[in-house]
C-alpha cells in the first residue's frame, strides 16, 4: 500500500488493536469463536465480533503502540480478560490489517491473528461479552444474510475468507503463506459501500480529492479493479476481483 495514499485518504487513526480469531475443527467443518457485544455500551453495541481489543502502553513494552510486536501482547491479554483462554502469543498467525474509514466513530488500525482454540474452558467477561458461539463461519453469514446476527465488515470479510477451509491446519497453513494483507477502507454512497485501497474508484476518488479544483472533473467512471463490500441490502455483496486473497 502506498503510504502516501494512505496518509491523505485515512487521516491519521487514534490508536492500535488487535483481533484473534480462534479455530477449532467441530464435527461440520472449521469453526470461528464469535463474541457478542453488550447491546447498550462500549464498541459495536450487540455485534459479534472475534476477541480483541485496544493495543496500550504496557503491551507496547518500549516497542512502537502500532507494531506487530505490541498487537501480539494485546491478542494474549485481550482474549484471557474477554474469554479467558491463555494463548502463546508466538503461534499467532497475523494475516491482515484494517484501517478504518475516516468517519469511523473510533479509528483504530487492528491487526488481526488466527490460532487454533488452546485448551481450556470460555470464561466471559460479563462488562464485555454478553455471550458467545462457535459457529462455522458460513452459518455466521447466512445468519446475518437473514438479519439474525450484526456483523462489522472486517468481521464479515474474514469470515467471507475462511469459509472455503477443509480444517484448522489447512486454514493456518494458507494464511502463514501469505503476507499481511492491508485493507485501507474508503465508505461510500451513504456509509452503504465500502472500497478498499485497490478498488479502482478508490483511487479515483483520491485524484479526484487532490484535483485543483479549478480544472473541471470530466473524468469518466473508473474502470478497473473491484475490491468492495456493497451493504445496502441483505445479503451483503463482496467483490474482489483481484484474484488473491480474501
Amino acid at each position: 500500500m502506498n503510504s502516501e495514499l494512505e496518509s491523505l485518504t485515512n487521516p491519521a487513526a487514534t490508536g492500535a488493536a488487535a483481533t484473534v480469531v480462534l479455530l477449532r475443527d467441530g464435527e461440520r467443518g472449521v469453526e470461528v469463536l464469535l463474541a457478542e457485544r453488550p447491546r447498550d455500551r462500549g464498541s459495536f453495541p450487540g455485534a459479534w465480533v472475534f476477541p480483541g481489543g485496544a493495543v496500550d502502553e504496557a503491551d507496547a513494552a518500549g516497542d512502537p503502540l502500532d507494531g506487530i510486536d505490541a498487537a501480539r501482547r494485546a491478542a494474549v491479554r485481550e482474549t484471557f480478560e474477554e474469554v479467558g483462554l491463555v494463548l502463546d502469543g508466538d503461534e499467532l498467525v497475523p494475516f491482515s490489517h484494517w484501517t478504518p474509514p475516516a468517519r469511523a466513530p473510533k479509528r483504530l488500525t487492528t491487526t488481526f491473528f488466527a490460532v487454533r482454540v488452546p485448551d481450556g474452558e470460555l470464561r466471559l467477561a460479563p462488562d464485555e461479552v454478553e455471550a458467545a458461539a462457535w459457529l462455522r463461519p458460513e452459518d455466521a453469514l447466512d445468519r446475518h444474510a437473514a438479519g439474525g446476527m450484526t456483523l462489522w465488515p472486517p468481521t464479515w470479510v474474514t469470515l467471507h475468507g475462511l469459509s472455503h477451509a477443509a480444517s484448522v491446519d489447512a486454514a493456518l497453513a494458507e494464511l502463514r503463506s501469505g503476507s499481511v494483507q492491508p485493507f485501507v477502507a474508503k465508505a461510500v454512497d451513504d456509509g452503504r459501500m465500502i472500497l478498499w485501497q485497490e478498488d479502482a474508484e478508490f483511487v479515483a476518488e483520491h485524484e479526484r480529492e487532490a484535483r485543483d479544483p479549478s480544472v473541471p472533473d470530466d473524468a469518466p467512471d473508473a474502470d478497473g479493479n473491484r475490491h468492495r463490500l456493497m451493504m445496502d441490502r441483505l445479503p451483503w455483496i463482496y467483490v474482489n476481483t483481484l484474484g488473491a486473497g480474501f
